[in-house]
């Protein structure tokens, strides 16, 4: 049987921008070599697999060239395409059983509220490279179990950041975080690069806020914020702080429905 996909863009209320991610909906669990076919197939920075679990949903989420622990864009797409196609009832949240344990969604208005650990950020040294791979000076570099995060001084010095994508591929993590202070009506914005795991820059990185929401929630003494992702597509997350969670707020639009005419067998 065919299996319904969905290419859906996340972090944004209109088509063709935010982060646009695959989604594809199986009546059971695939095989892990396939479902990375599939995402190299689609070459978006994520393509999210949806399987039932019981009442809820497993989710895999895999880049065109690996699987990953976490992805916010990919999570808030697949509960828009659930809602979208009937599959789960508009007042009911999305559970995912997932390798970073069960995340949820919820509808809030217009938007969707993803429910996520916190993955906060500690002090560390930039390793060999990497600030000069990223072509930035900066005021702080710090990492946790996923990323590098470096801060710069200002919106501008992160806007013009043009990295050696080449040289940035050697840093050993799953992508590098770039954040500045926002002037422009956002309290930070930031940008993501992760070559390393099959994308360069990605347009909005749900997971990364994760780690920018306590970063800039302590700098700022603020529990909600709003965040703006500098990629050239752009996209919008309101983070807000709860606890060792970290619940994250964005609108979905479907840009194309269809189906996978060659399922698992």
């Amino acid at each position: 049987m065919p299996a319904p996909l969905w290419i859906v863009d996340a972090f944004t209320d209109r088509p063709f921008a935010g982060n646009p991610a695959a989604v594809c909906l199986l009546s059971a669990p695939g095989e892990e070599r396939w479902m990375q076919q599939v995402a190299m197939e689609m070459n978006l920075s994520e393509t999210a697999f949806l399987a039932p679990a019981g009442d809820d949903f497993s989710l895999r989420w895999f880049t065109p060239t690996v699987e990953v622990d976490l992805c916010g864009h990919a999570t808030l797409a697949s509960a828009h395409a659930l809602w979208d196609c009937g599959a789960l009832p508009l007042d009911e949240p999305a559970r995912f059983h997932t390798r970073s344990g069960l995340l949820t969604a919820h509808r809030e208005d217009e938007r969707i509220r993803l429910d996520f650990p916190a993955t906060p950020i500690s002090r560390a040294p930039a390793p060999d490279g990497l600030l000069e791979a990223l072509d930035v000076t900066a005021s702080f570099v710090g990492r946790n179990k996923f990323d590098y995060l470096v801060e710069v001084g200002s919106e501008e010095e992160l806007r013009q950041a043009r990295p050696d994508f080449a040289r940035l591929r050697a840093a050993a993590c799953r992508g590098v975080i770039v954040t500045a202070r926002g002037t422009s009506g956002y309290d930070f914005l930031s940008r993501f690069f992760a070559p390393a795991s099959g994308v360069a820059e990605d347009p909005v990185t749900g997971s990364a806020h994760c780690a920018l929401g306590p970063f800039w929630g302590a700098r700022l003494g603020k529990s909600e914020l709003r965040a703006f992702q500098a990629s050239t597509r752009g996209g919008e997350v309101t983070v807000r702080l709860v606890g060792d969670r970290v619940h994250l707020l964005g609108q979905a639009v479907s840009v194309l429905r269809g189906e996978l005419a060659f399922p698992p067998e």
